[in-house]
């Protein structure tokens, strides 16, 4: 059996040689930019996905920037994440998230979720802001981490350690 000849010309059309068969033995397809790949391409060359695979529509689709599942209780450990190098424990119900490869600025969303830790009262989980006259809390959102907490909503708020913790960052 013949190989099957790739050929291209300065227009962008490719031009497929395949084996002599009864009728035509060329087949020109149309100009197509971007890069043929070939089982002699090396996986570095291959081109990557601009878009997310599972995404339909025509309204955009965004990737998480970072994620994380980590317990929150007694020694304080990642269970799974992308893109999260560590957790710092800073108090009781207090973390920090630090990122492996910081965001492209500090403008990202900040998504997370725990179970509650009773039936009682409401859990809940924040990002921690930042002091609006610029003293006190510093700035906790950065592009290298963000800080979040856990506790419920009452007045004084009490703080948990959650034995799981959710984090996501999108931006």
């Amino acid at each position: 059996m013949a190989d099957i000849v790739l050929t291209g010309n300065t227009s962008g059309a490719i031009t497929v040689a395949a084996p002599a068969v009864a009728g035509t033995n060329t087949i020109t397809l149309p100009a197509e930019t971007g890069t043929i790949v070939t089982s002699a391409t090396a996986a570095a060359d291959v081109p990557k996905p601009t878009a997310l695979s599972t995404a339909s529509g025509s309204a955009p689709s965004y990737s998480a920037r970072a994620w994380v599942n980590f317990n929150g209780s007694g020694a304080v450990g990642i269970r799974a994440s992308g893109n999260v190098s560590s957790i710092t424990d800073n108090a009781t119900g207090k973390f920090q998230v630090n990122f492996t490869t910081a965001m492209p600025d500090a403008d990202y969303a900040v998504q997370c979720t725990a179970p509650s830790f009773s039936d009682t009262n409401d859990a809940v989980c924040a990002k921690v802001r930042g002091s609006s006259t610029g003293t006190g809390i510093p700035n906790v959102q950065t592009v290298s981490a963000v800080q979040v907490v856990y506790g419920n909503n009452q007045s004084p708020a009490t703080f948990y350690d959650p034995a799981y913790y959710y984090v996501s960052i999108f931006r």
